[in-house]
């Protein structure tokens, strides 16, 4: 009887380790085939500008994207000419993903007749359950060109580093250190190297809408004229490869080293301090898989 246990006893702790080996072999070869990968979060503003300055977010590889960004206004005398609105901007962009981290991009605005361009390489992307990795980091190589009354070249030069993180599923934010350099100055007295920061967020409201806003704070502003940090609140319409973007705002002009630093109007509903935006981007896929 007792012989008749311990055979009982052996066979089952012959069960337990083969058991045991089996599984260990089976979660060796799902690891090999299953490598434990970072999980990046996407998405976090959507487009590649929050509304007034650029958000983190760069394209896939081969992607074109071509924008057309509005603002319009009225001037605070009863002699308003046109519909709607007196006065238009508008400015023309093309960007372009060299990779999925790098971007360029140039564009024109007609009212300032100010051409400007950027480099932009995303270099950290926040991991989804990663302490380590709980911001994204893009940097920012941006560039302006006008020419003044006395047809002399002026060029100004904007760095960025935007930080970001993504809440949860609906809300992002950003905070952009920024450093800007004019080669010439609007007077003698105005600082040519000017230091700012922006703060933007975004929170989504539905399946393809999210409220977007944006604010930029000057530590240095210009002494010749009085200027005012820009703002801008808005609504961003998702649809397929088409972003709509409504927005209101203080800020009259395109270039990051214009609007930043030479907002010439406070934000209210005073002519002609508040200006509507409607930004329209359409991403074209250049290199689809076949």
């Amino acid at each position: 009887m007792k012989n008749k246990k311990t055979h009982q006893l052996l066979i089952v702790l012959f069960l337990i380790v083969n058991c045991s080996i089996n599984a260990q072999d089976l979660l060796e070869k799902l690891n090999q085939e299953f490598p434990d990968t970072p999980v990046y979060e996407i998405a976090t503003f959507k487009t590649t500008r929050i509304g007034l300055g650029h958000s983190i977010e760069t394209r896939k590889k081969g992607a074109l994207q071509i924008s057309l960004y509005n603002r319009y206004w009225n001037f605070p005398t009863p002699r308003s000419e046109r519909f709607l609105a007196d006065k238009v901007s508008s400015r023309y962009g093309l960007e372009y993903a060299f990779s999925d981290n790098f971007t360029a991009g140039l564009g024109y605005t007609n009212f300032d007749e100010i051409s400007d361009g950027f480099l932009k390489y995303r270099l950290l992307k926040q991991q989804k359950n990663n302490k380590k990795r709980y911001v994204s980091i893009t940097l920012v190589q941006g560039f302006s060109h006008r020419t003044n009354l006395a047809n002399k070249d002026q060029f100004a030069f904007t760095s960025q580093a935007l930080i970001a993180r993504k809440i949860n599923r609906d809300f992002s934010l950003q905070i952009s250190p920024t450093f800007i350099h004019k080669q010439a100055t609007l007077a003698d007295i105005d600082p040519k190297s000017q230091f700012a920061i922006g703060f933007g967020g975004r929170h989504k409201i539905g399946g393809h809408t999210a409220i977007v806003s944006e604010y930029y704070y000057v530590a240095n502003p210009l002494k010749s004229i009085d200027t005012y940090n820009a703002f801008m609140v808005g609504l961003n319409w998702e649809v397929g490869d088409l972003m709509v973007q409504l927005q209101v705002t203080n800020a009259r002009n395109f270039a990051e080293d214009t609007f930043i630093t030479q907002t010439a109007h406070n934000f209210n509903f005073k002519d002609p301090n508040l200006h509507f935006g409607f930004n329209v981007t359409f991403l074209l896929h250049t290199n689809k898989k076949k």
